[in-house]
């Protein structure tokens, strides 16, 4: 066996020499110092502090030292790799704090300037009335119930009594969903809120009291006084006992608390297939109170001087319609009636035009304020 190398070249282990050491620790040292910015100090950290810095290399060679001179070379260059990660962290602390700085001053926000500076927008107006409404029908003990727009033609039409050839379920007046090929799918766009009745009728317990608000559709050519999509409510009461002079009771309450009190109300006999008997409701115009019907009374342009204003559709519910929903009409009665929620603020505001609450300017809106 051969005796064991004590001896080793000098010029291979030339970087572990003190001298060396120090000298690449001050270049090092320098060169983290000189870094202006996190990216070159990054950069000067990466060249000596990485696996290819000068450092690196020489702790590599302290494997070629004989034994003795191996604890000494490796506590030289731990100390100098440790000099040179303390002046990396403390370089890097200053610039993160020159960044920070420098951020405070360039994205520094006035808090003094005016808060308004843009102007407010407004909420639209067919919303605020329609919250309004159901605030009016919840005071009066009412439950908001609500239901798909696209809706089957079951709960649209079959449920509310309308007969297989009424003109309602062609396509001239409503927005029936293709099917397969092209065929009908027996979905619909609702053309009324009247099919949230029915699933409540269906899925809730009796006595049922509720309004329901929603969008509907319907095959009408845009224009001054009709839109092919507009918001409806329809408020529904099932009890026993219920006759035409509860309903007419929560009508004048309704009109009481919408438009003020002293109003006049008249119903005139109609028909709708979910009710029987039905009527259209009117009420004694808000802005003249009916003067302007009477010999030398001043024109009104929101009644046209007819002193009465036609506001909604109205009746008792159609003994076919609970039984469609399971209710038996020999012991249960029920009321309904609903309103087009753009006309009731076309009367109460005195709009002449439906395409005013469609077209999504925001001047319309902000004309009405924010109302609480």
């Amino acid at each position: 066996m051969s005796a064991p190398n004590n001896t080793y070249d000098p010029v291979r282990v030339a970087a572990l020499a003190p001298a060396e050491v120090d000298r690449m620790t001050r270049e090092a040292v320098e060169a983290i110092a000189a870094a202006g910015t996190l990216d070159e100090l990054r950069a000067a950290s990466l060249a000596h502090l990485g696996r290819h810095a000068p450092l690196t290399l020489a702790g590599a060679e302290i494997g070629a030292l004989p034994p003795q001179a191996r604890a000494e070379a490796g506590r030289r260059i731990g100390a100098a790799k440790q000099r040179v990660a303390q002046a990396q962290a403390a370089r890097q602390a200053e610039l993160e704090a020159e960044r920070d700085a420098r951020v405070l001053v360039d994205e520094v926000a006035d808090v003094t300037l005016p808060w308004d500076r843009q102007p407010a927008g407004a909420r639209h107006p067919v919303m605020t009335l329609a919250d309004r409404l159901a605030d009016v029908f919840i005071g009066m003990g009412y439950e908001i119930a609500e239901g798909p727009e696209v809706e089957a033609e079951w709960f649209n039409f079959d449920a509310l009594n309308f007969p297989p050839d009424h003109p309602a379920r062609e396509t001239q007046d409503s927005f029936f969903v293709a099917g397969p090929h092209g065929r009908r799918s027996g979905m619909v766009l609702r053309t009324h809120t009247s099919p949230v009745q029915i699933r409540a009728m269906l899925s809730r317990p009796l006595p049922l009291y509720v309004v329901s608000p929603g969008r509907c559709f319907r095959s009408d050519t845009l224009d001054a006084t009709h839109s092919p999509v507009f918001h409806q409510m329809e408020a529904l009461a099932v009890d026993e006992g219920l006759t035409m002079a509860d309903l007419r009771g929560a009508i004048s309450a309704f009109v009481e608390a919408l438009f003020g009190p002293g109003l006049r109300t008249r119903l005139r006999p109609d028909f709708f297939p979910f009710t029987e008997p039905s009527a259209d409701v009117s009420m004694e115009c808000h802005v003249c109170r009916g003067a302007s019907a009477l010999p030398g009374g001043a024109p009104c342009r929101v009644c046209k001087s007819q002193g009465w204003v036609e506001i909604a559709g109205c009746g008792m519910v159609n003994p076919r319609v609970l039984r469609a929903c399971g209710i038996d009409p020999g012991r249960y009665s029920g009321f309904a009636f609903g309103l087009g929620i753009e006309r009731s603020l076309m009367i109460r505001s005195g709009l002449a035009d439906i395409r005013d609450t469609i077209e999504g300017d925001v001047r319309f809106s902000r004309a009405f304020g924010v109302e609480e």
